[in-house]
């Protein structure tokens, strides 16, 4: 593994390790305080929503997990490391939200076909604007760390956060359905909760299955890598450009077309300098491999 991308693993790591211990201190408080209201209240919704919270702590250790493996140096096994692991974290965090919200949208089915009806307490409506507030904010803390380190897990997980803020929202609509007098206000709200956790897990298992399935990287990468080629005068021209995603890294590998007339040595540092250039200016870290060619017509794509 090159130096620099390890130093950029090894920051980035820190980063992400930070962000998501403080998302475990919040969802242990809000899984406790929305748990306990909620079997107080009889509100099958907030009891719902700190289930959800509880499944957040649960991929918040998942994240942990996924870093933790991934940081690991490559092997004679895994000669290319072992990033997939936070996309396979991501892909347990996609399930467990699936599953999660199944069994929402199940009880809450149940209970409405039972009509169960639920008497509004305000300790409720407290405490799922509490929620609301808590859980939008780390959403758009890890969503900022995340998108500047590209962390597939570090990203699911914050839209685990922001699931929560949403069904904490169905709380409150349940609360205030309840106080104008709809019985089933509280079981619907759980329901909707449900709902949008799945849509959440279809979303996070597209992702993975793209990266599992070698997806090249995203355009503005693509644009950025060939700016960077293009702004070498000593390459004349380049093809077979491909990429991939393992974890939070990128896999390029490329033909570049330089004088015919140069030595070995000097085709080999043209090279280096590309490598030093994409290493320098994609934030993220990068393993490359750069065949050189000599420029003529019939290697010429």
């Amino acid at each position: 593994m090159n130096p620099k991308m390890y130093d950029k693993l090894t920051i980035a790591n820190r980063q992400i390790k930070s962000v998501t211990y403080t998302a475990v201190t919040g969802n242990v408080a809000l899984s406790v305080v929305k748990v306990a209201v909620g079997l107080l209240s009889g509100s099958m919704a907030l009891v719902a929503d700190g289930l959800h919270s509880v499944s957040d702590m649960l991929t918040d250790l998942a994240v942990l997990v996924g870093v933790y493996l991934g940081a690991k140096r490559p092997d004679k096994k895994h000669q290319y490391g072992h990033g997939k692991a936070e996309t396979l974290a991501a892909v347990f965090i996609g399930v467990i939200l699936a599953v999660v919200g199944a069994l929402i949208v199940i009880r809450a089915g149940a209970d409405i076909a039972a009509n169960k009806h639920v008497v509004p307490h305000f300790a409720v409506l407290i405490v799922a604007v509490l929620s609301i507030v808590v859980k939008e904010s780390l959403y758009r803390i890890t969503r900022k760390v995340a998108r500047k380190l590209h962390s597939t897990a570090l990203y699911a997980n914050a839209w685990h956060h922001r699931s929560d803020a949403l069904s904490s929202i169905a709380v409150v609509a349940g609360f205030i359905a309840l106080k104008f007098g709809f019985g089933n206000g509280d079981q619907l709200a759980a329901a909707a909760v449900g709902l949008m956790i799945i849509l959440v897990a279809a979303r996070i298992l597209s992702d993975c299955l793209n990266e599992l399935t070698e997806a090249a990287v995203d355009d503005d990468t693509i644009q950025h890598i060939k700016k960077i080629i293009n702004a070498d005068s000593s390459i004349r021209n380049f093809h077979r450009l491909r990429t991939r995603t393992v974890g939070r890294e990128v896999f390029l590998d490329l033909h570049i077309l330089v004088d015919p007339a140069l030595s070995i040595a000097g085709a080999h540092e043209i090279s280096e300098q590309l490598e030093n250039a994409l290493h320098a200016q994609i934030v993220r870290p990068v393993n490359i491999v750069v065949h050189v060619e000599p420029d003529v017509p019939e290697l010429r794509k």
